[in-house]
């Protein structure tokens, strides 16, 4: 069967320009579902509509094509660099691209403060500070941090330096700062020791280790062997990170290693990171989009946008395979670098041996994953069947939605709906909502959410909205329109009889089953059942539910945090019983801010003039 072009693609492509540029294909809707960059715009786009396409994804995705937006550029480097802006912001569906969309974690060292500290963030920012990474585990960065800051007692404390603070914290006891605060020392010996910190983190560890092995004699000489012990337990700190490096070349080497694995539809990039000749770690990440796109398209899309966040761009980038526009591509890193950057496909010799060892590791690292998807799977139908058995469920409760809700004696309360299908988390059909008609009621909350929720599954179903234009949105929205298989409560047999009235006031008691989950013994409470069902204590439905409540009441937590800090700091020691303007004025002076006040114990409350000790212990409670 032959493929038509509508008119009005038609009349879009009988006037493309030959210049180089970006094109989005848009779907009926107008949401961008696809990205891409041409050297003669014309020539590119106008493939997608030929009668033999190369590819299943691109015959898919034609379909799809509702309207396409050009932009032209000055040069086919202007094109890569506004292609990657647009699949940032767009992450369209075809689009070859990082599979996890939040941020990265980076170790951030503030170089451009006098004292620099050494944090963990998700965002570079262009603040004069120093980064490294990104690395893919969040636990991983601190468990190297743990390591460094015994090696170079950094600082962190928000106090500002002046080195004539009488005393210093229990970090400097325990050789975990080195006490700028008290003047133990000065700013060029503190920035000196941080530079050798971030030299350690780009791998050149063989200078460090000398210098603290002549510090450990020289102190063992001068019989101060309390500071000598120290040195010594600086090296064994410094042995335990450099035994995971490995010794590449005796060169000063720069690369980055990048090879990938792919298998029905999953792909897996592995990236070594050379330094100074040491393999000083390795990550791996995970691509989606890749169905149906050549090896050369999936490492192009990964190296532009692994690199446009990368902290550091190595002088030489080693390859499996030749990439599309690797000529491009090293321009750009070069302007990233300010120096010259090379890419490589080796051949033979070590170079090669390090790309075939990169490729292993992938292959090894997605196959290891497909096992644990594979048996998280199974987890995740043997829990949805147990359930099914012991709540006498019609069928496996494949979409589950999950209700709480969260305030401070009564304020800026929010209820959470949480959804979870075949077992795993849909945050895409997470909701929140701001109660609004009740205060210090849970019940009263609960209802209020409830019937928000399946009132717009009323209103997706029979199209009775008061603004028509939106009745499409909610039938297309399937946070709304789709019932769930399991509705549960947090809470005990209140929260579920209040549950159970909202759904008859529907009709959606047959429809829609009903359970109420209690936390202290984890009771399942549902309608038409006198006592509770105790699930086994190590049955995967028991760790699903349980799954679902806590994720239920972590959302709400968050939502209600974020509303409270909206209402502002006024509003939030306001509700305080016993503090009224006074008060609130005499906390903030002495304190300086919420955080401040949140950070002061009981008896330094207390001590601010005008503020009892029952206040006090109110204040703490209510902002803990």
């Amino acid at each position: 069967m032959s493929f038509v072009v509508s008119p009005k693609i038609q009349e879009i492509l009988d006037n493309l320009p030959t210049k180089p540029g970006v094109y989005l294909h848009k779907d009926a809707e107008g949401k961008v579902i696809y990205v891409g960059k041409a050297i003669n715009l014309r020539s590119r786009v106008r493939s997608y509509f030929q009668q033999n396409v190369d590819s299943f994804k691109t015959h898919h995705l034609r379909q799809r094509i509702a309207d396409i937006e050009i932009i032209t550029t000055t040069s086919e480097l202007e094109a890569l660099l506004l292609e990657m802006t647009l699949i940032k912001k767009h992450r369209p569906h075809y689009n070859v691209r990082l599979k996890d969309d939040k941020r990265y974690p980076y170790i951030k060292v503030h170089w451009a403060d006098p004292f620099p500290k050494v944090t963990v963030t998700r965002r570079m920012d262009k603040d004069g500070s120093r980064y490294f990474g990104p690395y893919t585990s969040v636990w991983a960065v601190h468990q190297t941090l743990d390591m460094l800051r015994k090696i170079f007692p950094y600082l962190t404390c928000d106090r500002i330096i002046t080195g004539q603070d009488e005393r210093a914290c229990l970090y400097f006891d325990i050789k975990l700062c080195n006490a700028p605060c008290i003047g133990n020392v000065n700013q060029e010996q503190y920035r000196a020791m941080i530079q050798q910190l971030m030299d350690f983190l780009n791998g050149r560890t063989d200078e460090i280790t000398r210098q603290v092995e002549r510090k450990m004699v020289a102190a063992a000489e001068d019989l101060d062997f309390e500071q000598a012990a120290m040195y010594r337990d600086q090296l064994k700190a410094i042995d335990k990170v450099v035994a995971k490096q490995k010794v590449i070349s005796t060169a000063s080497t720069d690369q980055d290693v990048v090879a990938f694995a792919r298998e029905q539809g999953d792909a897996c990039v592995q990236v070594f990171f050379i330094r100074h000749g040491k393999l000083i770690g390795r990550e791996y990440f995970l691509l989606e989009g890749t169905e149906g796109e050549s090896d050369e398209s999936v490492l192009r899309e990964f190296l532009t946008q692994f690199y446009d966040e990368a902290a550091h761009i190595p002088k030489e980038v080693l390859l499996p395979n030749e990439v599309e526009e690797a000529r491009i591509i090293e321009q750009w890193l070069r302007e990233k670098r300010s120096t010259k950057v090379t890419i490589e496909v080796p051949r033979r010799g070590k170079k090669r041996e390090l790309v075939e060892m990169a490729a292993t590791n992938a292959a090894d690292t997605l196959a290891t994953l497909r096992q644990q998807w594979a048996a998280d799977r199974s987890k995740h139908v043997e829990a949805m069947g147990e359930l099914q058995e012991a709540l006498g469920l019609e069928r496996p409760p494949a979409r589950i939605e999950c209700y709480d809700i969260s305030h401070t004696q009564g304020a800026q309360t929010v209820g959470s709906m949480v959804v979870f299908v075949q077992g795993v988390p849909r945050k895409s059909d997470y909701r929140r909502f701001n109660v609004q008609t009740v205060g210090n009621d849970d019940y009263g909350a609960m209802k209020e959410v409830l019937t928000r929720r399946f009132q717009r599954y009323a209103d997706s179903q029979a199209g009775e909205l008061h603004d028509p234009s939106q009745i499409g949105k909610l039938r297309k929205d399937t946070a709304w329109a789709i019932l769930p298989d399991l509705l549960i409560v947090d809470g005990g047999r209140g929260q579920l009889a209040m549950a159970a009235e909202v759904l008859r006031q529907f009709g959606l008691t047959e429809e829609v089953p009903l359970a109420a989950l209690a936390k202290q013994e984890e009771e399942i409470f549902v309608p038409g059942r006198p006592g509770p069902i105790l699930l086994p204590r190590r049955a995967e439905a028991l760790y699903l539910v349980q799954r679902v409540r806590d994720e239920a009441h972590r959302f709400a937590n968050e939502g209600h945090r974020q509303r409270r800090t909206k209402v502002g700091v006024a509003s939030i020691l306001d509700d305080i019983p016993g503090v009224g303007p006074k008060r609130r004025k005499v906390l903030l002076d002495q304190f300086g801010s919420l955080e401040g006040i949140r950070e002061a114990t009981v008896e330094e409350i207390a001590s601010v003039p005008g503020i009892p000790y029952e206040v006090a212990q109110s204040v703490k409670a209510h902002l803990a």
